[in-house]
């Protein structure tokens, strides 16, 4: 029986993503391919230090012990490495000690024809023009950005942090606030439209099996009482009342319940995230997440108005 995708959660990860590869990205800009290809082959057996979604990563897969015959969470490697070059980031991922073991390597390819066939939920790279590539074609995909953040690993918990206009929900308000007349006419539609939940964006289906998984660990807390729910999901949002009672149906509507949500109403994202400090954080403004990126993973989702170079 082949093995199925689509009821897991995939995350589909390029190297650049889960491993820091500045030194050999460098060899590459300065010196071309062939120099490239030099530098991995002789350290083939020099793990590369973790990236920026590699503590989620690791954390994320730490759930499959709810299932252990039936994993819930699958990453696929999807790689712009050749096979021979790419050996080394599977050397790493054994080195490190992650259960991934199914890899795409692409040889310069482009990774977004591979989204949909492999039933990924989002998409994670550093390569900029690869993430804009499969958000244009309505793909969930993000762009990791340079961070200084290490974890001890010392906690169990995984902490993830959505925004939610442009990100878990489409940008229907967030266009009313940018070309139609800014904070009034933003509040008046949301009120008008208060119990209208929201279309999805981009990452509400990868949401969605994030919170399945919630809903497996409630069970299983329920069974036994020592059992201690892992994953915590929040929402931090520059929305604040009374547009934050749309979220709140829109939430009810797709049947999730997060554990936090943070309507700030313009007060900068990194006060609460420095004392929040998820283990990802996804926004689709990089205003937002120049300062988060200086202490905690953060994701740029390209989608919506806020990102249209067009306008």
């Amino acid at each position: 029986m082949a093995y199925d995708l689509d009821k897991r959660l995939v995350i589909g990860l390029a190297s650049s993503a889960l491993f820091d590869l500045s030194e050999s990205h460098q060899v590459f800009l300065e010196k071309g391919e062939a120099a490239y290809r030099e530098h991995q082959l002789a350290r083939e057996q020099q793990p590369l230090r973790p990236g920026v979604a590699f503590s989620f990563i690791k954390r994320l897969l730490a759930l499959n012990d709810l299932s252990p015959d039936d994993p819930l969470v699958e990453v696929v490697l999807l790689s712009r490495n050749d096979p021979n070059t790419g050996l080394r980031v599977m050397n790493s991922i054994r080195h490190h000690g992650l259960g991934i073991s199914r890899a795409v390597f692409l040889q310069g390819g482009d990774p977004s024809r591979y989204i949909q066939p492999l039933s990924i939920s989002l998409f994670l790279s550093a390569n900029e023009d690869d993430v804009h590539r499969a958000v244009r074609q309505g793909y969930p995909a993000g762009r990791v950005l340079s961070t200084a953040f290490e974890d001890a690993f010392d906690d169990q918990p995984i902490r993830v942090a959505f925004d939610f206009d442009g990100v878990i929900a489409d940008d229907e308000s967030e266009r009313i606030y940018q070309l139609q007349g800014g904070l009034p006419a933003f509040f008046e539609h949301e009120t008008r439209l208060v119990q209208t939940p929201h279309k999805p964006g981009l990452l509400q289906a990868f949401l969605l099996k994030l919170a399945h998984i919630q809903s497996l660990e409630q069970a299983r807390h329920q069974a036994d009482a020592a059992y201690a729910p892992r994953l915590k999901i929040s929402i931090v949002t520059a929305r604040n009342a009374p547009a934050h009672e749309r979220v709140i149906y829109t939430m009810r509507s797709w049947g999730i319940e997060v554990n936090e949500a943070f309507f700030l109403g313009g007060i900068e994202k990194r006060r609460v995230l420095e004392v929040l400090q998820p283990h990802i954080f996804f926004d689709d403004q990089t205003t937002h997440l120049i300062p988060t990126a200086q202490s905690l993973p953060s994701v740029h989702i390209p989608f919506g108005v806020v990102n249209d170079s067009s306008g």
